[in-house]
């Protein structure tokens, strides 16, 4: 089955008019094409950069806006490469781990000048933002990382196994029958079920992807850290993400989020997920000032 284009921009656009807030669409011009951010919150709100999972789009944080925009203005990143609004043209997108973290630069002095950001992200996008913080310190107040790969631990040959189909030959249906796997069977939402299934067709190039950070490396990160791992994720063991974690990141906060899959998040179980996110973003109070 080839990629429908216009079945995956109708698809995109539902999902997209699910956020509850109003959202403004940014086409940022990059070196290596047209980057899509979906940005929603006060302008003059600290910012805060969403990173989403590979296979999924910006779009997929609709159940999180609400929350995330009553602090924040939220940027929501398609990249380049990959399923989504973001689009190379004649430019060849990111190819190198250099090439990734130069485009994501670009896109954060177009959004914020020299301004501090805090990133979070999901899968895929949490090892972008955690390799991004180790890089660029200057650049990162706050890290959020909602159950990533590539950071901490490796895959389970057991989900290797079960994505080789949908890898070798992506269609909806084998998508939609990985997600069914991983997340246990659990109610699924059906505009994201049919974007995420629609995106496995999508003819992207292959996602740019780094080394695990080292034990040195990640004894350098100097941005305060939020790791959520997924309980129920059976694309890594929660337990050993959750305790190789903590021991190499012992300044970090980690919280297991109960009851949901590597593949549920950010919008399954998402009250759970927004309070540990707002509670760990939320502005520092001001202190009273002594009365003359």
């Amino acid at each position: 089955m080839g990629f429908d284009r216009s079945a995956f921009l109708s698809a995109y656009d539902a999902l997209l008019d699910r956020w509850p807030v109003p959202v403004e669409t940014l086409d940022l011009d990059t070196p290596w094409g047209t980057t899509r951010v979906n940005a929603a919150g006060a302008s003059d709100a600290p910012p805060l950069l969403l990173l989403h999972g590979g296979g999924a789009t910006a779009a997929s944080w609709w159940a999180n806006a609400a929350a995330l925009t009553r602090t924040a203005r939220v940027y929501a990143v398609d990249r380049i490469g990959e399923a989504g609004r973001s689009e190379a043209g004649d430019r060849t997108p990111p190819r190198t781990v250099e090439d990734l973290h130069r485009w994501l630069d670009t896109v954060l002095d177009a959004l914020v000048g020299t301004d501090r950001v805090d990133l979070c992200g999901h899968s895929h996008g949490g090892w972008i933002a955690l390799s991004h913080a180790l890089r660029r310190p200057d650049r990162v107040s706050r890290l959020a990382l909602l159950d990533p790969t590539g950071c901490f631990t490796g895959y389970r040959p057991s989900y290797l196994l079960h994505a080789a189909p949908m890898l070798a030959r992506p269609s909806e249906r084998r998508a939609r029958a990985f997600l069914a796997w991983e997340t246990g069977g659990v109610p699924l939402d059906p505009d994201w079920t049919r974007l995420y299934g629609l995106a496995a067709t999508f003819p992207a190039t292959r996602p740019v992807t780094g080394p695990r950070p080292t034990p040195a490396a990640l004894a350098t990160l100097t941005a305060p850290c939020l790791l959520l791992p997924a309980a129920d994720s059976r694309t890594h063991d929660p337990r050993t993400l959750a305790a190789r974690a903590a021991k190499l990141l012992p300044q970090a906060r980690v919280r297991t989020l109960a009851g949901v899959s590597h593949h549920g998040l950010p919008y399954l179980r998402a009250a759970e997920l927004d309070a540990e996110l707002t509670a760990f973003l939320a502005p520092s109070p001001t202190p009273d000032l002594p009365t003359p």
